[in-house]
């Protein structure tokens, strides 16, 4: 049982005006609550009380729908988005050692990353906003932008 003070923020509220269907019609609300539920109180408090820059330190739940079959449905949480968006470039790592499982190193550029992004059948994130105390979901283009930011930031941090 949840602590009282948390209880709102597993309920079904967050859903109002968030598209949560998939193209072909079934309802993703079961799936993303699932996702809220296993999500600490404590991360969700935390990073209310750090969030004073929406998204830098917010609680991020990223959901992965490889490809079309329901059943491969996952998702995965993060302390920030930028966490969030360090676990999808991850994933994209992880899937190119197991597409090239003898090769020492492995280099690819961002459009790769961004059509792997692309051809996944559903990715998405749900950040916590302590303003509102509800998760905002986001899309893959949102996702790509986000990705794009960091890695530019990284490049330029390493350029210096």
């Amino acid at each position: 049982m949840l602590p009282e003070s948390c209880e709102p923020l597993w309920s079904e509220r967050f859903f109002r005006g968030a598209p949560l269907t998939t193209s072909g019609g079934s309802s993703r609300g079961d799936w993303l609550l699932a996702a809220l539920r296993v999500s600490s109180c404590a991360a969700a408090e935390s990073a209310s009380a750090a969030a004073g820059d929406f998204g830098a330190m917010s609680h991020t739940i990223l959901l992965v729908q490889p490809t079309k079959r329901p059943e491969g449905r996952t998702y995965a949480d993060y302390e920030s988005v930028n966490e969030c968006m360090e676990g999808v470039c991850k994933m994209y790592e992880e899937h190119l050692k197991r597409m090239n499982p003898n090769s020492p190193s492995i280099t690819y550029d961002i459009s790769q990353l961004f059509d792997f992004i692309d051809d996944l059948a559903d990715l998405s994130c749900l950040v916590y906003r302590a303003d509102t105390q509800t998760y905002q979901p986001y899309n893959k283009d949102w996702i790509k932008e986000k990705i794009y930011v960091l890695l530019r930031r990284q490049a330029q941090q390493a350029g210096k």
